[in-house]
């Protein structure tokens, strides 16, 4: 059996530094880090961009199937993806912890492993959080702070009538790695005997378990010089980011079924659970791609990168918010996806 190091042995601040011992800074904007009662970050001009997440064990993941591994690689990567989400370069994370004591000091060696393969994957540095005793679950919370040139940040508020709605990557996946993982537990709870089936489903349950964040489009859309009009990262589904886009931009938008990037391994997983893979795109969630809107003009730099798929166009507010089926008929976009307080 694994050795079982009790929290209480090390105390809060030997549980930190046992935790932060090995951070190496990777950012020269890192000036001081871990170890002093706070950091200290200089962006040398550009300007500074801050995000906030909170995971709650029960609601945002679950440890029955969730790698403790990957819940610590995910918690950077949907903090980060904020911030590519804002058009800005992450560079530094603080961390905050709730325990309860069925938590050893080997378990958040694992989470930490997660935290610091994502830190060194993106070039981020872990600068400060805290612990704290938590009475019920794992509590989470990340902040993450970038950098950005001045005036080249991007919000939801900007997209211009005639700009082109566009996507990356494909969507749907993590909505279906769920279902899998959801089924597979329901099925362990019953009958404890049966193995878990999910042969073949790689593609979606990595998805959830491990997204990624999409710096390689923000560094293709800087070496392209294209700046987006408006964007965001897809947290909730499609369909509820683009009505942000066009409540905070005050405009309409179309976009087109046929349009909408799904994966082939996306489209058989929903088949298996006779769900429709258009609506699992719409309403899923936690894909972390970006959707982003770009003037015409950039339309013809965009063909040089293929993970970037145009998926309809902003329209003036009066014309409503439409999806134009593969069959020809037009459907008012509504936002089913993920609400935090339903």
């Amino acid at each position: 059996m694994e050795p079982r190091t009790e929290i209480s042995s090390l105390g809060e601040f030997g549980l930190i530094e046992h935790l932060t011992k090995n951070i190496e800074l990777q950012n020269a904007s890192s000036i001081v880090g871990v170890g002093d009662d706070a950091a200290v970050i200089d962006h040398f001009g550009k300007q500074t961009v801050i995000t906030t997440d909170l995971l709650l064990e029960g609601v945002h993941f679950d440890l029955a199937y969730t790698p403790l591994k990957h819940l610590g690689y995910k918690s950077v990567i949907v903090n980060i993806s904020d911030v590519y989400a804002m058009n800005a370069t992450p560079t530094q994370i603080t961390l905050s912890l709730g325990l309860s004591n069925r938590f050893s000091v080997e378990a958040l060696d694992e989470f930490y492993e997660g935290v610091y393969a994502a830190c060194e994957k993106y070039g981020v540095d872990l600068i400060g959080g805290d612990t704290a005793s938590s009475l019920k679950g794992f509590v989470i919370s990340v902040t993450a702070i970038g950098e950005v040139a001045p005036d080249k940040f991007v919000r939801r508020s900007t997209a211009q009538k005639g700009d082109l709605i566009c996507c990356t990557g494909d969507l749907g996946g993590a909505y279906l790695g769920l279902a899998f993982l959801e089924r597979e537990k329901k099925i362990f709870l019953e009958s404890p005997q049966v193995k878990p089936d999910l042969e073949g489903e790689k593609y979606v349950i990595g998805r959830l378990l491990k997204p990624e964040a999409r710096k390689d489009i923000i560094d293709f859309l800087g070496d392209a010089e294209i700046l987006p009009t408006a964007m965001m990262d897809i947290s909730d589904g499609l369909s509820s980011e683009i009505l942000h886009i066009c409540k905070q931009s005050n405009l309409g938008a179309v976009i087109y079924e046929e349009k909408i990037p799904i994966a082939e391994d996306t489209r058989n997983a929903a088949f298996k659970f006779e769900l429709d893979p258009t609506a699992c795109a719409l309403s899923g969630g936690e894909d972390y791609e970006l959707l982003f809107t770009i003037s015409q003009n950039d339309y013809e730099k965009l063909l040089l990168n293929e993970q970037i798929s145009v998926i309809g166009y902003m329209e003036e507010p009066e014309k409503g918010k439409k999806i134009i089926t593969k069959g020809g008929n037009t459907f008012d976009i509504t936002a089913q996806g993920w609400n935090a307080f339903r």
